[in-house]
């Protein structure tokens, strides 16, 4: 430590560091322990203590009348809490807001803040306030000998330095502080739940959190929105003492499109809320709600209506995406750090809260118990000294009228204590009737009976723990309610993709030779008898949905992915794919397809190779592409068709020759270059692939020319995959199309 020096005028001198280092240290523990932590004991912060303690001084009892909560507020800072009026006037506004407090310890009248706005409360001289029923819980005992008193900041009055609550009122309102260095965070509780807890530990001191889990399950709000937090993050809260609590808000449908929001997450603004929604639909983001409406009132303090598009909305999806992006879904931190009974900040878990809090509860009955007996055993031997001065009455009257000194005279005789013989000189003349010996008995036999009471409670733990249980029974009977935040499990939310926002519209996708593409509304599109430029035709077309993803694939194997509303329209030319894609040097965009990504396709060379894949496979995230099918040299990539299991696969060649396999038979491969599909001689190659159902008849088009197979046909030629197949008239050696017959 730097050593002081005093000046010549008295003054002592320290340096800079040293002074406010030492100034720091003095602030951050005076806010840590006098202004931001709740006590383990009453769960108050000081503030709020001294509000309820001030409001039971004033006689502003749940009995008695409401007074101005400016007189409040004036007795709390005259007497004991020389802060800013404001900032006490707030802290007695939480505890009267029953949205905020899930037990409110005031009673207020007028106008205290809504839901939607809390801070909307009107000023104090127009507020009026008395205690709540709730907060005798923390006073009733206040004047039993429980507490230890401390002087207030000018020392002319005594004020509590933790009320003596006969609950755990820590945990049932919770709290939220931040002090220097550390913070709190305290989720309200349900007093019949925390009770139930408190009652299974004085019964068996070795449970552990995940045992006391099943009579404290979760926090509960004062509202009704659901607790979505999983087991296993709660038992992580309660087991550390530091977690958080995730609370979504309550809705139903109604007439199949309304979405009725009746229970909005702890402290979450419903103004807020529409803007939130509403800048969304601005934006449109959310093509699927047509109309938000506020229908709130006196009988209904929370009612959204979200009107849905149509019937057919996934009403689930829709309010999993609300819940990701508004504030229908809140997160809340929860940390569990109070001042214990051993004057510092400690973040405890639920056992550590509890078994401390029954501690202290423990004590203050013992010290209770206690009190009342010292006032039981001195008022016995009042009455023992009074009962041997109406035995002796004659005698007291005289001594009491001719001595100087009676209070000795009388000590002296009769052998009465400085107290006894205070009691006998102050007695008046009508309590010396006869029947005042009978009522003197009869009192001394009651107080004879609860002094042996209380000592046999005194005098054992097992006794003391007893009467802890009862009285805690007896208190959640009175104060105790049913939950009102209900635990559920449910999807995690999940914002849609701007993919999944877009109304989904029927689109037909076409590809010029070229390489422009447009896409038109509808599936009766014809390619061929669109426009084109100069030079330029059609080459290839799919039907699809706006949402889906088009695919195109180029003359070297590699494959595209576009998202389908972010194509040109199809009233103009379109636009060259080059401008969005970057195709290897040559390349040329050979055909277009479209579908689920879950859809399998058969990817296929002229060099008779192929192999099942899902369209999926066939996204490319970036401009470049990526190489989906490996050509061997002078090969070419077929016409992509889509195939489905068990059904069969036509393979046609040049010379001509057709085979008919299982689809089955072809290999599920991501990218590559796939298996052989068909044997044939050198210099041959493979003009056209089709899938389709065993039964169907297929028509093959070669030019104007066009042949039907039916299933006779199409069974001859039925092989295993990679045999020669059968030998086809000659007129099909360039086979252009294959379809099935209508």
């Amino acid at each position: 430590m730097a050593q002081q020096t005093i000046n010549y005028e008295g003054i002592e001198q320290k340096s800079v560091a040293e002074f406010s280092e030492k100034a720091y240290l003095d602030y951050a523990m005076y806010v840590i322990l006098d202004r931001a932590l709740p006590h383990i004991g009453d769960g108050l912060k000081p503030v709020q203590r001294r509000i309820i303690y001030a409001m039971s001084e004033l006689g502003l009892k749940a009995s008695s009348k409401h007074k101005k909560s400016a007189r409040t507020v004036g007795d709390v800072l005259g007497k004991f809490h020389p802060h800013g009026d404001s900032a006490c006037y707030e802290a007695m506004v939480l505890m009267a807001q029953n949205f905020s407090f899930r037990y409110t310890l005031v009673d207020g009248q007028g106008n205290w803040g809504s839901m939607d706005d809390p801070k909307s409360f009107a000023a104090m001289r127009y507020t009026e306030a008395r205690l709540s029923k709730f907060s005798q819980l923390l006073l009733e005992e206040t004047g039993l000998g429980t507490v230890d008193w401390t002087p207030n900041f000018d020392g002319t009055l005594q004020e509590p330095l933790v009320l003596p609550a006969r609950v755990p009122h820590v945990l049932l309102n919770g709290t939220s502080g931040i002090a220097v260095g550390m913070a709190t965070d305290i989720p309200p509780h349900n007093l019949r739940e925390i009770v139930d807890g408190c009652i299974a530990l004085l019964a068996n001191p070795k449970l552990t959190t995940e045992e006391l889990m099943a009579f404290i399950p979760a926090p509960d709000y004062p509202n009704t929105a659901q607790i979505i937090t999983s087991k296993t993050e709660l038992f992580k809260l309660y087991d550390t003492g530091h977690g958080s609590i995730r609370q979504r808000a309550q809705y139903r449908v109604e007439d199949g499109v309304n979405v009725v929001i009746d229970a909005l997450p702890y402290q979450v603004s419903g103004t807020k809320l529409m803007e939130q929604v509403a800048a969304q639909m601005r934006a449109k983001k959310l093509p699927m709600v047509v109309d938000l409406r506020d229908e709130s009132d006196h009988e209904n303090p929370v009612r959204f209506v979200i009107e849905l598009r149509s019937k057919r909305v996934d009403v689930e999806t829709a309010m999993l995406h609300l819940f990701a992006t508004t504030d229908l879904e809140k997160s809340y931190r929860a940390n569990f750090n109070v001042i214990g009974l051993d004057g510092r900040p400690q973040v405890k878990n639920l056992r550590m809260m509890l078994v401390e809090w029954l501690s202290y509860r423990t004590e203050t009955v013992r010290r209770r118990l206690q009190y009342r007996l010292d006032k039981v055993l001195a008022r016995l031997h009042i009455l023992d000294g009074m009962l041997i001065a109406f035995l002796n009455i004659d005698e007291v009257i005289a001594i009491i009228r001719e001595e100087e000194k009676p209070k000795s005279a009388l000590m002296e005789r009769f052998g009465l204590s400085d107290a006894q013989a205070e009691a006998v000189l102050e007695l008046k003349l009508r309590h010396l009737a006869r029947l005042e010996e009978m009522r003197i008995r009869t009192e001394q036999a009651e107080l004879e009976s609860e002094r042996k009471k209380l000592e046999r409670i005194l005098g054992s733990a097992a006794r003391l723990k007893t009467q802890v249980k009862k009285e805690l029974l007896k208190d959640a009977e009175q104060f105790g309610d049913d939950r009102r935040s209900p635990l559920v499990e449910a999807r995690t939310a999940q914002a849609m993709s701007e993919q999944d926002l877009l109304p989904s519209e029927a689109i037909t996708v076409v590809l010029s030779e070229n390489g422009w593409v447009r896409a038109a509304k509808g599936h009766d599109i014809d390619g061929e008898s669109l426009g084109y430029k100069s030079g330029d035709a059609f080459c290839s077309q799919a039907i699809g949905q706006s949402r889906q993803m088009a695919v195109f694939i180029d003359s070297t194997g590699r494959t595209y992915a576009l998202s389908g509303h972010s194509l040109p329209s199809a009233r103009s030319h379109g636009e060259p794919l080059t401008g969005r894609l970057n195709p290897p040097a040559g390349a040329a965009f050979t055909q277009v397809m479209m579908g689920q990504p879950t859809d399998k396709v058969v990817l296929a060379s002229s060099a008779g190779f192929g192999f099942l894949t899902e369209l999926g496979n066939l996204y490319a995230k970036n401009k470049a592409g990526k190489v989906s099918i490996s050509l061997p040299t002078g090969s070419t990539v077929l016409k992509v068709v889509k195939a489905e299991p068990e059904q069969w696969l036509m393979v046609v060649t040049s010379e001509p020759r057709m085979l008919v396999f299982s689809v089955d038979e072809l290999p599920v491969l991501s990218k590559g270059k796939g298996n052989k599909l068909i044997q044939m001689p050198k210099g041959e190659h493979v003009t056209a692939v089709f899938a389709f159902t065993p039964g169907d008849k297929v028509v093959l088009q070669a030019g104007k020319y066009q042949k039907i197979f039916g299933p006779t046909a199409i069974e001859e030629a039925r092989a295993n995959r990679a045999k020669k197949g059968i030998v086809l008239p000659r007129t099909l050696k360039k086979v252009t199309d294959i379809r099935v017959a209508e």
